[in-house]
């Protein structure tokens, strides 16, 4: 844990790096920004370009708009200040030529005309900001603060912010929270996170690296210690699980004349969630935004059959002896979810529901998703299961250059981000935007990076998986895993005589003593699923609807 004294952000300075604890003093000075300003009246305006040169800054000034252009081509600017009327070629003109060399180059327009069409046509063209003559000096330097220190003041504001709530964090950490407090506690820290990349500092990311280390450490032994009441109905209070996610968090909201539409794509962690949530409320009006928990192992043919069946794995297997495939069973293990998924409505009398059932596996899957969807209205009901961010998992550990695109959570969500926004998935929700609909988005299970390799002996019936394994005699640390002998504790079938289960804890994967170390180095780093840890287990719902919708 931390070491507090006296102050609460005080911390161990053993297990941080030397430079942590200033961290929360964190200054980002800024360099001298190199500034270049384009008037006609330059002379005029010395006394602004000293007062500019007091406050650190380093100012050129050109009186028309080619020598501004000439200079930009061949030298670094951090902004423009232009003025909009100039012989020669306007300041639009020059602005037009500008971005074309330096398409990302702030520029600054300076104008006495405040005419809507002039300022159409500027913001049109990208400029960063506005000035109206005659500007005073402090005018020019709020905006060039805004432009050139914005991230810088964001960080410390940010960083200044998490110091505040650091302790409120670690006393909700030693507060014996419940299954509720877990996951505010995860949202808590994906929020900031999420608000951590506005910061410049490694440091400060250091300290909610090891908070969130410190969390899944205390999450495991939580769900060590009542992973097994939920399961088998013992609990006084438990989460909405895998299996129960259909009852009470989808079919509550499908009704009559409105078409709900199910979307479950497979692996989403709720960070990710969180990176592609601005592009749905581009089209939808987000309702609620939960979280549920995911059954154990964490992993497709388990907790989506579980979500389809509306049943633990265990009673799968026993209602449906032919459909069920264990691990090592040849053939897809996620084949029959419409069959379960239909049987779970009959059984809840829900079967009268109009309901269609879409899998997207691939680009064509997608393609045709686009021009169906218009059609899928006319049901009260419809379930698109899209497979993707699964796929870019499992691609990422065999691609080097994956590796390189989504070396850490921030790439992976930007990679996430990047999909969605041109996938076909998103194609058709925004074709049926402008109608009534409602949106339940939801997903089977997370993912955690691994860096902690546990070594696993077993016999040849042992199964491959690197965050879960089960198989007859494993040899493991019992301290690295979460252990059920009895596969039935757990809700989960029984593949063979004496199997049991195992699942790695927090950042942990299990590695075979044969070839070890090679398999150490190929699946450190990776993203993996099966295991336990907030990232796999605590996932999004989310309950949205069209803006038109009622």
């Amino acid at each position: 844990m931390y070491n507090f004294n006296t102050d609460p952000i005080l911390l161990n300075k053993q297990r941080l790096s030397p430079n942590t604890t200033q961290s929360f003093k964190y200054i980002h000075d800024m360099s001298n920004a190199t500034i270049l300003w384009v008037d006609d009246e330059i002379e005029s305006l010395q006394s602004q370009k000293l007062f500019l040169e007091s406050k650190g800054y380093t100012v050129t000034t050109f009186t028309n708009g080619f020598d501004a252009v000439d200079f930009v081509q061949a030298n670094h600017v951090d902004v423009v200040l232009l003025d909009e009327s100039m012989p020669g070629i306007t300041g639009l003109e020059t602005l037009t030529r500008i971005k074309a060399v330096r398409q990302h180059l702030p520029v600054v327009m300076i104008t006495r005309n405040e005419t809507e069409n002039l300022m159409n046509e500027a913001i049109g063209s990208q400029i960063t900001d506005y000035l109206i003559k005659p500007v005073n000096p402090n005018q020019v330097l709020l905006s060039l603060k805004k432009i050139l220190e914005n991230r810088k003041l964001v960080a410390e504001k940010t960083n200044t912010a998490y110091q505040q709530q650091f302790r409120d964090l670690f006393m909700a950490l030693q507060d014996n929270p419940g299954y509720r407090e877990w996951m505010d506690i995860y949202k808590r820290l994906v929020y900031w996170e999420l608000e951590m990349e506005k910061s410049d500092s490694p440091e400060m990311r250091e300290v909610l690296q090891s908070q969130k280390d410190e969390a899944n450490t205390a999450f495991f032994k939580y769900i060590s210690k009542h992973y097994a009441e939920w399961i088998n109905n013992k609990a006084a209070d438990a989460p909405v699980m895998s299996h129960q996610l259909m009852q009470y968090k989808v079919l509550p909201h499908v009704e009559k004349g409105i078409s709900t539409f199910f979307i479950l794509i497979d692996n989403l962690r709720f960070d990710q969630w969180k990176a592609i949530q601005p592009i749905f409320a581009e089209s939808f009006r987000i309702l609620e935004e939960e979280t549920f928990f995911s059954i154990l192992p964490t992993a497709t043919q388990y907790s989506r059959n579980a979500i389809c069946a509306g049943l633990l794995p265990l009673q799968i297997q026993q209602q449906f002896p032919n459909e069920w495939k264990h691990d090592d069973d040849e053939g897809g293990k996620n084949m029959s979810e419409e069959l379960f998924l239909r049987a779970q409505l009959k059984r809840l009398k829900k079967e009268d529901i109009r309901l269609s059932y879409t899998k997207v596996l691939n680009h064509a899957d997608g393609q045709q998703l686009v021009n169906n969807v218009h059609n899928l209205l006319s049901n009260e009901l419809n379930v698109i299961v899209y497979n993707f961010v699964d796929m870019l998992s499992h691609a990422r550990t065999e691609m080097e250059v994956l590796k390189e695109l989504a070396a850490d959570e921030t790439s992976y969500r930007s990679l996430t981000k990047s999909w969605f926004e041109h996938s076909p998935l998103h194609q058709a929700l925004k074709k049926i935007a402008d109608k009534p609909v409602r949106i339940v988005l939801a997903t089977d299970h997370g993912s955690v990076r691994v860096n902690t390799p546990y070594k696993v002996q077993g016999d040849k019936q042992t199964t491959a998986n690197l965050r879960y394994k089960h198989g007859r005699n494993l040899n493991y640390e019992a301290k690295e895993v979460l252990a059920f002998r009895d596969p039935k504790e757990a809700g989960l079938p029984v593949p063979g005589i004496n199997s049991s289960y195992i699942f790695a804890k927090e950042d942990g994967y299990l590695c075979y003593p044969n070839n070890y170390n090679h398999f150490v180095q190929y699946y450190r780093n990776t993203f993996q699923h099966g295991g336990v840890s907030l990232e796999e287990m605590i996932i999004p719902v989310i309950k949205m609807a069209s803006k038109t919708a009622i």
